[in-house]
């Protein structure tokens, strides 16, 4: 009797301290991410075009005027800022497929470019890997960390680490479209009947990437030659791939609800990111 006591009051007090240390966490973990949230809003710049004009899509490559002709309508305000809700399964291996589920919340400026995307990543039940990716002022950052306290791992800089951020940023504009307008900052290029590429540039950051339109006009897929992948603890440059689908009208807008998100190895495809959005909100120009 003497043993089953003592185990259930060491149970018990696993359990609090557990408990204890997971509400510690969640509460650091808040307090960083209002941090970066601020900082991201900080930077961001108010001025400029308020309203889209059709007219400012006249001669760009052919399979962008028509995914600007179905995504906006003629006065669309210009977005600003995007609070967003995200689920899905997220892929921490390229070599053993490990899927897990995810929750997240991401906050998107426009201008400048930056978002911070804050993840809550399952493990195991009751065991949370809280995760920011993050590019704020022309510097990226990823940073996992169990239950929010003990990181796995962080990088964070400019360069090739702020370059693959603008990445992200730049390929997932199609939830925030007005932000891929020339009268944005983005230059287009035709490639061919169905895809163009399209260049940003932030500071010191500037990149191209490749949009592919499919046949209904809207964007399918977003291309990078090489993106910084983390590999064990190497970043790796590989081609990577942006998959969207089941566009849905928000706010007037054609937007994307689905989306993968594929590294290709040598090995072939590999998708790390099968995601939807579950709560779309912009803040637009005044």
């Amino acid at each position: 009797m003497d043993i089953l006591k003592w185990f259930a009051v060491s149970l018990a007090v696993l359990t609090l301290s557990y408990a204890g240390l997971t509400a510690f966490g969640a509460w650091r973990w808040k307090a960083a991410m209002r941090a970066l949230v601020a900082a991201l809003g900080a930077r961001r710049l108010e001025g400029g075009v308020t309203r889209y004009d059709a007219a400012e899509i006249v001669g760009l490559p052919a399979p962008v005027h028509r995914y600007f002709e179905r995504a906006l309508r003629h006065g669309q305000p210009i977005i600003r800022a995007v609070d967003l809700s995200q689920s899905g399964t997220f892929n921490l291996s390229l070599v053993t497929p490990q899927w897990k589920p995810f929750t997240a919340r991401q906050q998107v400026t426009t201008a400048r470019p930056g978002f911070v995307w804050d993840a809550t990543i399952l493990m195991f039940p009751a065991v949370a890997v809280r995760v920011v990716d993050a590019y704020i002022a022309g510097e990226g950052m990823l940073r996992p960390a169990i239950l929010g306290l003990f990181p796995l791992g962080a990088v964070r800089g400019k360069g090739e680490i702020a370059r693959g951020e603008l990445m992200r940023y730049f390929a997932e504009a199609v939830w925030y479209p007005t932000a891929l307008l020339p009268s944005q900052g983005v230059v287009w290029q035709a490639a061919d009947d169905s895809s163009a590429r399209a260049t940003i540039s932030d500071g010191e950051v500037s990149l191209t990437l490749l949009f592919r339109f499919g046949a209904d006009g809207l964007v399918a897929e977003v291309h990078a030659d090489a993106r910084g992948g983390m590999v064990g603890k190497s970043v790796v440059m590989m081609p990577w791939d942006c998959r969207m689908s089941e566009y849905r009208r928000q706010d007037g807008m054609l937007v994307p609800v689905t989306g993968v998100v594929i590294w290709q190895t040598p090995q072939g495809e590999k998708p790390y990111y099968r995601g939807k959005i579950t709560r779309l909100a912009y803040t637009f120009a005044q």
